[in-house]
């Protein structure tokens, strides 16, 4: 989930109603939370941006050589 800075450096805004404008603006699905401040997941914001996130990131493959004979 995105913190509090992050959410304000995504929308631009510092109220949790006008973050939440922005949000809906902008077609990033959010909740609202208990307190009254949006609650963003780091992974839709990854992928509406263009990152990488971890699960999607290339683990290095190991290739061992054939047994065959040519």
């Amino acid at each position: 989930m995105l913190t509090a800075i992050e959410l304000v450096e995504l929308s631009g805004y510092r109220k949790p109603s006008a973050q939440a404008r922005w949000l809906e603006r902008n077609c990033f699905p959010f909740v609202m939370g208990g307190d009254g401040h949006p609650k963003v997941l780091r992974q839709v914001v990854n992928d509406r941006l263009g990152g990488i996130s971890a699960e999607k990131r290339r683990e290095p493959q190991l290739r061992l050589p054939s047994n065959r004979r040519l």
